[in-house]
């Protein structure tokens, strides 16, 4: 009979409290977004992907912006303020009440490295399932400047961190680096984290002087690598864009090898939750904001843009369509070029081909939307609803002039301005009666040029 043992319990500390002077920026740091989110986003949702329980963001004073993007990432994450930056370790003690708790593991992570892979923080938490009292993440540098050192003792495990700034001439040379991320048995955390001194130049209290503390006291310390490209930290606008690169790259290839065909995968851009479905075509220069899910068999012409749509099977858009939020398009459904579509819904197999604008609106099945129809939906104040029925057709320059609604199979004549509702299966004609006045166009130039002529005289 085999023993059920009680999965380990773990806490993620999110350190989310710098404020990035370097991106030159008014908004904090870790709200800036790759693939559409924040980076404090991404950074939490890893962390739930690697079985944490319970989270802890750490932010600045007046701060509530960096805690709401927190709770929104994470509903019952627990937010403490870091009144004054003294350090890494000090940053955590903020959280001092949740280390309190006593979880198994506790995962310490940096708010502005948001590329970190849930299976990474996972391969921390499995060290300390193995008898590790701490678990830090390392990596080769390419150039190990100002990055802190991991120390390897003799016994293979982990002695030390140094500072680049405190480190000797030959701990320098090393390459492998710290990330900053690092785990924590539960039961030792807290101890060993009180104990920290500010013993550097920085007069700081590094969060990387656990590691000796920790072998000071028997414990067992241990590391753990992952790419550089991983861990990479984002300080400023070049750091960001090269996360996103890295981020964007990692979207590609995995929507690709889900069955999506990208015919130049580096011209197109993915959000963090963009779901494409089998055999779904993206041409070139197509942009996925957030909230986009297209279905199978899906073709998404070049230079259209997608936000907030919902995109069932076999639908055609573009190119140069966009779908703003609140798009629907049912099955079979063509979005032709220069069309944008808004908080509206477009009907199976419903065709609305080129340079049109269809917003709050609902379009039934099978119905024809002609080049230039515009479905008038706002007066400056309000927004007001447009349904067209099933089968109906609207034909080509018409303004649709909401509340409004067109039947199933109606007709709308060419350059029609329709205010008022038209029955199923009539013909609504909304235009002048054209007439025609011999010789007027002659007579006006004639009386034109001789009035330019006379104040040129004058």
């Amino acid at each position: 009979m085999s023993v059920q043992t009680q999965p380990r319990t773990c806490l993620a500390v999110v350190l989310a409290a710098g404020e990035g002077t370097r991106m030159r920026s008014e908004r904090p740091k870790v709200l800036h977004e790759i693939a559409g989110r924040a980076m404090l986003a991404h950074v939490m949702d890893a962390l739930a992907g690697a079985g944490a329980d319970a989270a802890a963001a750490v932010v600045g004073p007046q701060r509530e912006d960096v805690a709401e993007t927190a709770r929104a990432a994470w509903p019952t994450a627990e937010i403490y303020v870091q009144a004054e930056r003294r350090g890494t370790a000090h940053a955590t003690l903020a959280a001092r009440a949740a280390l309190a708790r006593g979880f198994d593991d506790v995962l310490i992570a940096f708010a502005d490295t948001p590329l970190v892979a849930p299976a990474t923080f996972a391969a921390l938490r499995a060290a300390l399932a193995e008898g590790a009292a701490i678990a830090v993440l390392g990596f080769e540098a390419r150039d190990p400047t100002g990055y802190g050192r991991l120390l390897i003792g003799a016994d293979g495990g982990l002695a030390g961190v140094r500072e680049h700034k405190d480190a000797t001439a030959a701990e320098r040379e090393i390459r492998l680096c710290n990330a900053g991320i690092m785990a924590l048995a539960g039961d030792s955390a807290l101890a060993l984290l009180e104990s920290v001194k500010p013993a550097n130049a920085q007069n700081e209290f590094y969060l990387t002087d656990v590691v000796e503390l920790a072998r000071a006291h028997g414990l067992k310390a241990v590391y753990r690598t992952a790419p550089e490209s991983e861990v990479m930290g984002v300080n400023d606008r070049v750091q960001l864009a090269a996360a996103e690169r890295i981020a964007q790259a990692r979207l590609r290839e995995a929507a690709m090898r889900a069955g999506a065909t990208l015919v130049a995968p580096e011209t197109v851009f993915l959000s963090h939750d963009t779901r494409l479905g089998r055999d779904v075509t993206v041409e070139p220069h197509v942009v996925f904001g957030p909230r986009v899910t297209v279905g199978d068999g899906v073709t998404i012409r070049a230079f259209s843009h997608l936000e907030g749509a919902e995109v069932a099977a076999g639908v055609s858009i573009g190119p140069f369509a966009r779908l703003r939020p609140g798009a629907r398009l049912e099955e079979g459904a063509r979005i032709g070029n220069f069309v944008e579509i808004k908080a509206s819904a477009i009907g199976r197999g419903a065709k609305v081909n080129h340079l049109s604008y269809i917003g709050d609106a609902s379009v039934g099945a099978g119905s024809n939307i002609g080049a230039g129809v515009v479905t008038c939906n706002y007066d400056g104040f309000d927004k007001f609803r447009t349904e067209i029925g099933a089968g109906a057709f609207v034909g080509t320059n018409s303004s649709l002039v909401a509340p409004v609604r067109i039947g199933e199979g109606a007709y709308v004549g060419t350059g029609a301005v329709v205010t008022q509702d038209v029955s199923a299966d009539a013909l609504a004609l909304a235009r002048a009666r054209q007439i025609e006045k011999p010789g007027w166009a002659k007579e006006f130039r004639a009386r034109k040029a001789a009035a330019k002529a006379a104040r040129t005289k004058g």
